[in-house]
């Protein structure tokens, strides 16, 4: 592996600027993330089954890309998974060989939204290779991406992260150590079930409003300054909805995929979520109405379809 810078703290490495990473997943979010590392310092090695993803990041920051996913483990100090589930984290460190590349001591960083306890049993495995697993799932969005403001909650051990902290300062405004592995998956997920349910109120109440003769931006203005603000009113509708443009970059599928983990969470814990049960299967229903490819603030053309279907 690259030689690693060391802090203050005897023998605790630090994944800095000069250290070999490894990235797999260059979409809407992997790719301004890896662009961002590649172009403060640090040796990116990175691939996207996409060719032209790969080909995107080469020619935009200069990183090196490969052909196979394993060989973005050859010399690295850590490797980040930006994957959409844990079905493909599975596939691609197992399947396609990447966990049994990676050397000793390179740190093993899932920043999608996996589910927490097959995070857990993936820390484990790895544990046993001696690899360390620290899970960091963020939250901001496509534009947090690309200007490092994510927020990003990082589970696993204190050594793990405090070893890729410098790293995730890169990428994010907001580092939180939340606990042990599978932390990091479990807060993110009940993180985007509360700003679900939060979007899904906001747009039946400002659709409402509307309806009675309410000027949105009106409301906007007024509800920022008053107790039902939330991310929804201070961010997604202004940004995405008001001007229909609904181009957050991240899919309505996406963000049901996560709810159902942490309804899940809350039902094995033993704390099951009613209100959480019933905008799951709201979002459910938007997502067998919408495209594909939706963004999750298209829950309001949804609703918009919904209130139509009512008026017949």
């Amino acid at each position: 592996m690259n030689d690693a810078p060391v802090n203050d703290e005897p023998g605790e490495t630090i994944v800095g600027p000069g250290a070999v990473v490894g990235f797999v997943g260059l979409g809407n979010m992997g790719s301004p993330m890896a662009g961002r590392l590649a172009e403060r310092g640090y040796v990116v090695r990175g691939y996207d089954v996409s060719p032209e993803a790969r080909a995107l990041l080469a020619e935009s920051t200069g990183a090196t890309v490969v052909e196979t996913v394993a060989e973005v483990a050859d010399g690295a100090d850590a490797v980040v998974l930006m994957l959409p589930n844990s079905a493909v984290v599975h596939s691609v460190l197992f399947d396609a060989g990447l966990l049994d590349r990676m050397a000793p001591g390179t740190v093993l960083i899932d920043m999608g939204s996996s589910e927490p306890l097959r995070t857990r049993e993936l820390a484990r495995t790895a544990a046993d290779r001696g690899v360390p697993v620290v899970d960091a799932p963020v939250s901001g969005g496509v534009r947090g991406a690309r200007d490092g403001s994510l927020t990003i909650m990082a589970g696993g051990p204190p050594e793990a992260v405090a070893a890729v902290h410098a790293m995730l300062g890169i990428l994010g405004g907001k580092i939180l150590h939340v606990g042990p592995a599978g932390a990091g998956h479990a807060l993110k997920a009940l993180n985007n079930l509360l700003s679900a349910t939060h979007l899904l109120a906001t747009s039946e109440a400002m659709l409402a409003g509307q309806e009675f003769g309410l000027d949105p931006a009106v409301m906007l203005e007024a509800i920022n300054g008053s107790s039902g603000r939330s991310g929804s009113t201070e961010t997604k509708w202004p940004r995405f909805i008001l001007d229909r443009g609904f181009d957050s970059g991240f899919g309505l599928r996406l963000m049901l995929k996560d709810m159902r983990i942490a309804v899940g969470l809350a039902d094995a814990t033993g704390r099951p979520s009613r209100l959480g049960e019933a905008a799951v299967e709201l979002w459910a229903h938007a997502a067998e109405r919408l495209p594909a490819e939706a963004d999750h603030t298209e829950i309001v053309r949804w609703l918009e379809a919904e209130g139509e279907k009512a008026d017949d």
